[in-house]
């Protein structure tokens, strides 16, 4: 089966019969996406579920008035990204997750391929991104992971290029200080499997 284009989805929405076919053709399109961006911000399963539930509720409600400025899938990000945030503000609990509960959910595993020193190394960036302020972390990961352009993380985030272009920077810094400190002082075990 072809995939349709979001303006064809958007044109199959808009005509009212097919409303919530075309709705479930759209999250089935974008679902796993903005699942990807809002987890690697969250961590968190249920969290990430959560946001992403709601950032398809919100986006049920706006469609119809949609006005086609941005791409649908900017839009959809926008939202999310707006979810997410919010979701981080309005947290009690502590939302930094120790490392070791960020690897024993099976569903957010490194994978077997991978070996100690590579897994290591991927546990201090999970972890230093997760020091880094809530925006920051949103553009780091908007840019790192699903390699935005900046042009599209401002359509997105409503924040000028310059801006972003500077807070990616700030976050790029932060983590490689975080990962550098950090890889001075791995455990003897790790250290002699490294040689």
């Amino acid at each position: 089966m072809i995939e349709k284009s979001d303006k064809e989805l958007l044109a199959l929405f808009l005509q009212g019969d097919n409303a919530n076919k075309a709705f479930s053709l759209i999250v089935q399109k974008h679902q796993r996406k903005l699942y990807a961006i809002i987890r690697r911000v969250l961590i968190d399963h249920d969290d990430t579920n959560d946001v992403l539930q709601n950032t398809f509720i919100k986006a049920w409600n706006g469609l119809s008035s949609f006005r086609e400025e941005a791409q649908l899938s900017t839009w959809l990000y926008r939202i999310a990204s707006n979810e997410t945030l919010s979701f981080l503000r309005q947290s009690k609990r502590d939302r930094h997750l120790s490392i070791d509960q960020l690897y024993t959910d099976s569903n957010y595993s490194v994978g077997n391929a991978i070996g100690p020193s590579a897994e290591e190394i991927e546990k201090k960036l999970h972890h230093a991104i997760q020091q880094l302020p809530e925006k920051q972390r949103l553009v780091f990961t908007m840019k790192y992971y699903e390699d935005l352009t900046y042009e599209q993380i401002s359509d997105i985030l409503g924040t000028s290029v310059g801006a972003l272009k500077a807070s990616f920077h700030i976050a790029a810094k932060k983590i490689e200080e975080e990962i550098t400190n950090g890889a001075l002082n791995l455990s003897p075990a790790n250290a002699s499997n490294n040689k």
